[in-house]
Formats: structure tokens, C-alpha cells, sequence
């Protein structure tokens, strides 16, 4: 099926300008029927997925979507509500696990969607295991993020880096940028426009089907 893209990109932008929870409750049962209609999109897309990742095989959709509420008890920004659609697939059933297992990303807001993978903010055993898988497995894990579908779709190993070598590495490791990395993402942004093709999820499927490696080496890296 294709996603009603425009109706989640009317509402995301209707709700960025009266972000209170008076706009939110009038047109509550219009929220719920666009999420409704994403969830049935997850749920034709999941099993394309699984076909060459099928450790996701059993997810439901309704348990990949974030939930519309943000938390502010931390933030400055009082505002209630996200101004954009996400949802994670990945083995497993908590959403919270995010940090934990790479996994494939969806992410639909007005000039910034995207889709995305890998290992993001990941806890410091699994980050410097997968520096250390790095360091053993280099010509594998190059030949993973250098292969032309990967190039196609995400460029580079993105995510935010460390100014200096990582305690514990060599500084003169022929892939010490590689190292420095605090995340390692995969990253295909999305225009509005691009959301809009006939048959999404045999695009998305693709661009998962890109990544799988690159997830698959993250967390096999976890493993250990």
C-alpha cells in the first residue's frame, strides 16, 4: 500500500503550528486514523524486510511506532507533541532497546525525513566492541560501507565523532576515523517529493536491504 503521505505531512505541519494539547484533542480521532493507516504500512513492509533480515519476522507493526508524546520533564522546549511520525523495526519488542541492537528507522517530518540505521548513542561496551570488530574485521567492514549499494543510498558511515583517537586505540590505525566515531549510522534522507513514489515499500525494503550488512556487523559486534 502506499502511505498517505500528504495527509501525514498536513497534519505534522498543522500540528508544528498549534503544538498544544486543545488542537491536539480536537483532532485526536484524525491523528489516530493517520497512525492507523502507518501501521498497516509497517505491517506490509516488515515482512519484505524479513526476507533477507529475518530476525524481524514477527514484529508488529503497532509495536515499531513512537509514541506522538514527548517527554519534557528535562527539556526547556515545553511543547507536548513531536512534529514527526517514527517508528523502529528490530528484533525484539521494545522500542526502548533503540540504543541497544541496530535496527531499521523510519522517520516522516516535513523537510527532514529519513531513513536510517546502525548504532545510535550506543552504551560503551557495545561502542568499543564495535571499534574492536572494527580493528580485527577492517577489510570486511570496509568492503561493507564501500559497496556501491550502500554508497548509493547512504554516502558514508555518518554519526557524531570524537575530536581525538579513542582511549585504548592506536592513533596511527589506517582507519582511525573510522574509530572516532561515537555513533555509526546509516543515514538515506528523504525530500517531501520522494515520499510520494508509487510503490514505498519496495523502496524502503530496498534501502533496508542496503543496510542490512552494515546492522548485521554492528551487532554481531555486540555479541562478543
Amino acid at each position: 500500500m502506499n502511505m498517505n503521505t500528504k495527509e501525514i505531512l498536513n497534519f505534522i505541519n498543522e500540528l508544528s503550528a498549534n503544538n498544544n494539547r486543545e488542537w491536539f484533542t480536537a483532532n485526536k480521532p484524525r491523528y489516530e486514523k493517520i497512525k492507523n493507516s502507518f501501521i498497516q504500512f509497517l505491517d506490509e513492509l516488515i515482512p519484505e524486510i524479513a526476507r533477507f533480515d529475518p530476525s524481524v519476522a514477527s514484529i508488529e507493526g503497532k509495536s515499531c511506532v513512537f509514541r506522538i508524546y514527548r517527554d519534557v520533564r528535562f527539556s526547556h522546549d515545553k511543547s507536548p507533541y513531536k512534529t514527526h511520525f517514527g517508528a523502529m523495526i528490530m528484533p525484539g519488542t521494545r522500542k526502548s532497546e533503540i540504543h541497544n541492537i541496530a535496527g531499521y528507522y523510519i522517520h516522516i517530518e516535513s523537510g527532514q525525513s529519513m531513513l536510517a540505521g546502525g548504532a545510535y548513542m550506543p552504551p560503551s561496551d557495545w561502542l568499543k566492541a564495535i571499534r574492536k570488530e572494527i580493528t580485527y574485521q577492517t577489510e570486511e567492514f570496509k568492503a561493507i560501507i564501500e559497496n556501491k549499494d550502500f554508497k548509493k543510498y547512504f554516502g558514508k558511515v555518518d554519526g557524531e565523532k570524537l575530536q581525538r583517537p579513542p582511549q585504548g586505540f592506536d592513533a596511527n590505525h589506517p582507519e582511525i576515523e573510522l574509530l572516532k566515531h561515537k555513533s555509526y549510522l546509516a543515514v538515506h534522507s528523504l525530500k517531501d517529493k520522494e515520499l510520494e513514489i508509487k510503490n514505498p515499500v519496495k523502496y524502503f525494503a530496498g534501502v533496508f536491504k542496503a543496510m542490512y550488512p552494515f546492522n548485521q556487523f554492528l551487532n554481531e559486534a555486540g555479541k562478543y
